[in-house]
């Protein structure tokens, strides 16, 4: 069951069994305004209760360098852990390069596999 649906113009985003989904929308190029929008907007829909977050970066075609250092630190408030999900071997390698370099303050993995991060997720 959904609850608490929340759509911008680069993501989606819901609360179902205690985890918060995010799906970035399909080819959305994410600048610093786009993910202080995404952070703006999954802070409004948590209403100060921490979560773990599954976040299917597939959509995704590019995020700035501004974007992504935002999303790495103020982007990690109120959320216990987060499971990334990406599409293909080249995502999966920058994403995982980027999660070493830029050491998230939360529990961060990189999936190519939605069940994969699920349980990763369920596990914690």
């Amino acid at each position: 069951m959904l609850s608490n649906y929340i759509e911008n113009e680069c993501a989606k985003f819901w609360i179902e069994k205690e985890i918060l989904f995010v799906v970035y929308k399909n080819d959305v190029s994410v600048d610093l305004a786009g993910a202080m929008k995404v952070v703006k907007d999954r802070l409004f829909l948590q209403q100060g209760k921490a979560f773990l977050v599954f976040c299917d970066m597939r959509g995704v075609k590019s995020a700035d360098k501004a974007a992504r250092d935002y999303l790495a630190l103020e982007g990690s408030v109120l959320i216990k852990a987060v499971a990334l999900l990406v599409n293909n071997p080249i995502s999966y390698a920058i994403s995982g390069f980027y999660i070493k370099t830029s050491k998230p303050i939360i529990p961060t993995e990189v999936f190519t596999d939605d069940a994969e991060a699920l349980a990763f997720l369920r596990s914690l």
